[in-house]
């Protein structure tokens, strides 16, 4: 069930990756490189994908293919959400992709791209149309973000908060579905480009949201998911139990799994976007996952227990 395995999620962008920690990326660049090496020892035939880029900046791609980290990896990805975040136009997406394949022998896929409902649902609703005319065909897998949105009693990922006015709220207005389920004017526009188009959607720990999103995901004829496993999760309480029942729950579908977030206990700053202290642990963890759910020797979860601590 899972057709590759991502390193890291943005690593150039401050919100996902400390540059006070690492301003040269030379400590992400090492982490990546053993992460890809422990992935390809634990599934030769499973590909490696390095998290997706955003900003998309090529000279980023440049600075850790001089450092080796390109040999380990199958693929590249990016980001963009030129409506709400970046600053450049949406028809500029074929532009964009392309700066980053002349960069690279490697795919470039688009593993996040979306438009918030914030301003209007009608702007959305475009939005999934248009996107889906600029990407389809121009990138193997194209994943949109995100199903649900985000609950506004929960935190979005970024580093200054409400100190960011509307861009901080954004966050909470990506989903095709409202918190509550409601359908968006997008839902029925998203339904038109699939399975061409996937879906990103990050579950929390123990999300009640998982089960309604597989019977969602499979009305909407969705075949490439995107999703998560935390390593700073993987310490807590029934961790695994809880990896164990999503990676059950989207089984039916072609998952692309990301790891990240540091524990803050083994981060050299205590705080999930820090480079690690010691960068083989984060690529055990990614070993460990994958012989757990994308063994060598089988394409179905094994059963037996690991330990991930």
């Amino acid at each position: 069930m899972i057709e590759a395995a991502m390193i890291w999620n943005e690593p150039n962008n401050k919100s996902h990756w400390d540059p006070e920690v690492d301003p040269d990326w030379s400590r992400f660049a090492e982490m990546a490189a053993l992460a890809g090496r422990a992935i390809g020892a634990a599934n030769p035939n499973l590909p490696r994908v390095l998290g997706g880029m955003s900003p998309i900046d090529a000279s980023f791609l440049h600075n850790l293919a001089r450092r080796g980290v390109l040999d380990h990896l199958d693929i590249v990805a990016v980001h963009g959400f030129p409506l709400d975040w970046n600053l450049w136009c949406i028809d500029e997406w074929p532009q964009k992709i392309a700066e980053i394949q002349a960069a690279t022998h490697l795919p470039v896929w688009v593993s996040e791209v979306g438009v918030s409902s914030f301003g209007a649902e009608e702007v959305q609703a475009w939005g999934v149309d248009r996107t889906a005319a600029l990407l389809i065909g121009n990138a193997p897998r194209i994943h949109w973000y995100s199903l649900y949105d985000l609950p506004r009693a929960w935190p979005a990922t970024t580093r200054h908060r409400e100190a960011e006015g509307s861009s901080y709220y954004r966050h909470f207005y990506m989903g095709l579905l409202k918190e509550d389920g409601t359908p968006k004017q997008a839902l029925e526009r998203f339904a038109r480009y699939t399975p061409a188009m996937g879906i990103c959607q990050w579950f929390h720990f123990e999300d009640h949201r998982l089960e309604p999103a597989v019977t969602w995901l499979k009305r909407l004829g969705v075949r490439h998911l995107r999703t998560g496993l935390s390593w700073a999760d993987s310490f807590r309480p029934n961790a695994l139990a809880w990896f164990d029942r999503q990676m059950e729950a989207l089984q039916d579908f072609d998952v692309t799994v990301t790891f990240c977030f540091t524990p803050e206990h083994l981060g050299i700053m205590p705080h999930h976007t820090s480079a690690p202290r010691e960068p083989q642990r984060f690529a055990e963890f990614c070993a460990t996952m994958v012989e757990r759910y994308a063994p060598a020797t089988s394409s179905k979860p094994s059963t037996n227990r690991v330990a991930v601590a």
